[in-house]
């Protein structure tokens, strides 16, 4: 790539791009819990990571990326990959199959996984590489293991990490099913949306561990206790991640909030209810129960996976709104 308008080369680009990324996530707040994870994040290019991306446009999808003929194109590339936005990165028949997540929600995720020195840490979704190379940063190589479905994405995904000088364990299989090879974990991260939370998981976790995945259009966050139970609560934030390979979670259908109040079709969080739901409960019964119980925010709900199944529940999980995920 040739040197910017303003005379500067494509490395000092990047460094100033990058730059600008970080101090952005830092205005958000992002880091606040742990900062630690700011020196990360200056020092992982994710231009490595995404070489090539897609934007929309009026009819499907447009690509950008790092070989473009035009001098200008390869600008707009380089900027793209350090917005403080989702990259998709793999479409297929018209249909998004991975994406690099947006970096500011990276970072809450990577805050709110409370990792310390020494974890090992097994990653779903392997996506561009980029959130396992911020891992290995901080806990090294030998401590991370990213797995994913799709031959073709962990085939990148280990080539982009090794041209930033990382080689974490990038592995070809069902996360659904972990990598137990590599057990034990002391942290799971999830970076693509479960239709539920595998047990399996757990038997693959040391006592006291953490799960930090999306769930519905949330992130939960489970402790394990035991080979055989995990609960916890959603945190705040919402979050919409690509669905984990092979499932798809349910979503409220249109004509299923059909005679529900206008309010309540648009209301980010009665959504939330209703993807969590996964259709067990009937929309304007979901929406009665939303509003008897005061719109609640995120945090007021939760998981319990325990006694061969996975349950959601409001405010207390044994109390009387709990109703299965599996």
């Amino acid at each position: 790539m040739q040197a910017d308008a303003s005379g500067s080369g494509p490395e000092d680009l990047a460094d100033r791009a990058r730059a600008a990324l970080v101090r952005e996530i830092e205005r958000s707040g992002a880091f606040a819990g742990d900062p630690v994870w700011r020196e990360a994040f200056a020092a992982v290019p994710r231009h490595l990571f995404v070489p090539s991306y897609y934007v929309g446009v009026a009819g499907g999808f447009e690509r950008v990326w790092s070989e473009d003929p035009d001098p200008r194109g390869r600008e707009r590339w380089l900027r793209g990959a350090y917005a403080d936005a989702p990259l998709a990165t793999r479409v297929r028949d018209g249909e998004l199959v991975s994406s690099s997540s947006q970096p500011s929600l990276m970072a809450v995720m990577l805050v709110e996984l409370a990792v310390r020195e020494g974890h090992r840490v097994l990653e779903i979704g392997a996506g561009t590489g980029y959130n396992a190379a911020l891992l290995a940063h901080r806990l090294g190589d030998s401590r991370v293991t990213t797995v994913d479905l799709d031959a073709e994405i962990t085939e990148a995904a280990r080539a982009h990490l090794a041209r930033a000088g990382h080689h974490p364990a990038v592995v070809t299989g069902d996360g659904a099913l972990g990598v137990p090879e590599r057990a034990p974990y002391d942290r799971i991260i999830a970076t693509c949306t479960l239709p539920t939370v595998p047990p399996g998981w757990l038997r693959q976790c040391t006592p006291g561990a953490r799960i930090l995945a999306p769930l519905a259009t949330g992130l939960i966050a489970l402790r394990v206790h035991d080979p055989g139970r995990a609960e916890g609560n959603f945190l705040h934030t919402s979050a919409y991640f690509v669905p984990l390979r092979g499932a798809t979670p349910p979503g409220p259908e249109a004509d299923r909030l059909d005679g529900l109040p206008r309010r309540a079709r648009g209301q980010d969080l009665f959504r939330f209810l209703l993807a969590l739901t996964a259709g067990r409960l009937d929309p304007h019964a979901a929406y009665a129960l939303w509003e008897e119980e005061g719109r609640p925010e995120r945090e007021r709900y939760g998981v319990t996976v325990g006694d061969g199944s996975v349950r959601a529940w409001l405010d207390d999980p044994r109390g009387p709104h709990v109703w299965p995920l599996s």
